[in-house]
């Protein structure tokens, strides 16, 4: 498959698997783009199967939630700083 067919085939995957909708499954792919992740898949041919684009695709789903995860935990240490007493 070409390069774009399989940036859609990863999309839609994310669209598919995970239920994240259009617009947030594009955004997903066009940010791992913009980040190099698909250079090699660009590169080679040999990478863009379907096998290859369920992969990425829940490699690029759990990076997300990673990310998510390490965002909520860093909000949570900033709230409980700010609801410490400063010490005296």
């Amino acid at each position: 498959m070409t390069y774009e067919e399989f940036l859609d085939e990863v999309t839609t995957l994310l669209y598919e698997m995970y239920e994240l909708d259009d617009a947030a499954a594009i955004k997903l792919v066009m940010d791992a783009q913009a980040n190099d992740y698909f250079v090699k898949h660009d590169d080679l041919e040999e990478m863009r199967t379907p096998e290859q684009a369920r992969i990425d695709a829940k490699a690029l789903y759990k990076a997300k939630q990673d990310r998510n995860q390490t965002q909520k935990k860093q909000q949570q240490r900033v709230q409980q700083r700010k609801r410490k007493p400063a010490a005296q």
